[in-house]
């Protein structure tokens, strides 16, 4: 009872928190100030039922056949959502627990798994089942953001997300999904940017490994916004002079406008003052809001894995295009800028479904 007492301690405390910050245009009654706040929001405290119809699916990059993995789901609030039921593509179906996550059994046959629920769905690779075995090296991002979730890869994790234990110099991180090669967690609330020491332990296996922690912060548009005013949003880095690949989503497009899209993919300048910009323009008084995250690396070889399994159910028309991006993008693994550019477009123009889930996903691992 204690153990379980303290896991779920931790589950309400720790928090995922993905970069956001909201800010108000004020009219000129007000003066033209500008109200700005930053926060973070905990997806380990528990959703409000009511804001759970729309989910994000959390799962591991990777997954064995036929053994156990564990699933999270996030509510809209950005919290874990307890209670939720996603349907898995071999026919079976899951409800989330009280901490928010569900444990499965992967299936033996397959090349990926689909999982959706709730407005919602996310895919993941299945590999073939391989002996236990020690692993020779974990594998994780060279830079991760103390805002949102990460990967860790290598063998003799433990698909029960709660048999493994990873540290954070020192601070316990939370495993939100889990499988036998691949693990996803979120660093401590209180994890500071900078280097970063990990200690991941699983039954029978221990080992550390190194990163960096950076936390993504937004400062107020510059000049200070009144409707119709153009301005820039400047999206700081913290803990890495490092120059940084990120995303920016604008979550409020009725009330600003970003000069180039409501998402972006931005590289930052590098140094002291390690920060990238965006134009943006005040089209109505009005709360907006921002998202932004690190750009994850690239998988070339995931990628290709779902530009194949998204052929065999694209359009007949499309299927020999998608095809050949999968070979060109394992042949030319550095240069895909072209593949990337022209999977957004087929993405945009595909209604939801298995075919637009995998896509994205290709999209993601390039």
């Amino acid at each position: 009872m204690r153990i379980a007492r303290e896991v779920d301690e931790a589950l309400r405390s720790a928090a995922a928190r993905r970069a956001r910050a909201s800010f108000c245009i004020l009219t000129s009654v007000l003066s033209g100030a500008l109200a700005a706040a930053s926060h973070a929001r905990s997806p380990q405290e528990r959703a409000n039922p009511l804001t759970t119809w729309t989910v994000t699916v959390v799962l591991p990059p990777k997954l064995m056949a036929g053994h156990p993995a564990t699933l999270a789901v996030l509510g809209v609030d950005g919290k874990l959502a307890p209670g939720v039921r996603v349907d898995l593509s071999d026919g079976e179906s899951l409800t989330t627990d009280r901490t928010g996550r569900a444990v499965f059994t992967v299936p033996a046959a397959g090349d990926y798994l689909l999982v959706k629920g709730s407005g919602a769905s996310a895919a993941a690779l299945i590999d073939p089942a391989v002996a236990e075995s020690e692993p020779k090296a974990i594998t994780l991002p060279p830079v991760v953001s103390t805002q949102d979730r990460f990967w860790i890869c290598g063998a003799g994790l433990r698909g029960e997300a709660d048999a493994n234990t990873v540290k954070i110099n020192g601070k316990t991180a939370l495993v939100m999904a889990a499988s036998p090669t691949c693990l996803v967690a979120l660093a401590a609330p209180e994890t500071k940017p900078g280097p970063a020491l990990l200690s991941i332990e699983a039954p029978g296996v221990q080992w550390s490994a190194t990163t960096t922690l950076v936390s993504l912060e937004f400062e107020p548009p510059s000049p200070v916004l009144k409707p119709g005013a153009k301005g820039q949003l400047a999206v700081r880095v913290r803990g890495s002079n490092l120059k940084l690949g990120i995303a920016v989503q604008n979550r409020t497009p009725g009330v600003l406008r970003f000069a180039r899209g409501d998402v972006q993919e931005l590289v930052t300048n590098g140094g002291a003052q390690n920060l990238a910009t965006i134009r943006v323009q005040a089209l109505t008084s009005g709360d907006f809001s921002f998202g932004a995250s690190l750009l994850p690396a690239r998988d070339a070889g995931s990628a290709a894995r779902y530009l194949r399994a998204a052929a065999a159910l694209a359009p007949q028309e499309l299927q020999r295009e998608i095809g050949e991006m999968a070979r060109d993008v394992e042949r030319r693994p550095r240069d895909v800028e072209k593949q990337r550019a022209e999977l957004r477009r087929i993405s945009q123009g595909t209604i939801a479904g298995d075919f637009r889930t995998l896509l994205d996903a290709a999209l993601a691992a390039l």
